[in-house]
């Protein structure tokens, strides 16, 4: 119970902080997205990208209430009338919750990857430096 209060009163001000970093800095810092993705999709905030993180955060979502709808199920079977049986959702739960491990990680390597490659574009679009009688030596 105090784990939802929590996450309620911490959503918003890491929303606010993300949103905040990501417009000040040029370049994200890879560190700080691994640490914003404590919280799935929050890594994705910070790096701006927001349908992302909408998504990830659906999958998240989407996956628990799954696995919480299928330990009801697996754990109330006697009392009901179910068309499966009980150890399919047994099965079923484990499977959303191995869901829930994979796309949590993934958001966590996502957005540091998405750190890592924030400024690629704008260092791609700019010239080479090189002088006039410097000769490149392209066997190294």
């Amino acid at each position: 119970m105090i784990a939802r209060y929590i996450i309620i009163i911490w959503l918003p001000f890491s929303i606010l902080f993300a949103s905040l970093d990501s417009t000040v800095n040029k370049k994200k810092n890879p560190k700080h997205a691994f640490l914003f993705s404590a919280i799935p999709g929050m890594g994705q905030v910070y790096n701006g990208k927001w349908i992302k993180s909408a998504l990830i955060l659906g999958f998240e979502v989407t996956s628990y209430l799954a696995w919480r709808e299928n330990t009801k199920r697996y754990n109330e079977y006697e009392n009901n009338n179910y068309p499966l049986k009980r150890h399919r959702y047994l099965e079923k739960r484990n499977k959303f919750a191995w869901w829930i491990g994979i796309i949590y990680v993934y958001s966590m390597i996502d957005a540091v990857v998405d750190a890592h490659l924030y400024s690629f574009d704008q260092l791609m679009d700019s010239p080479l430096k090189q002088t006039a009688n410097e000769e490149i030596d392209y066997e190294k």
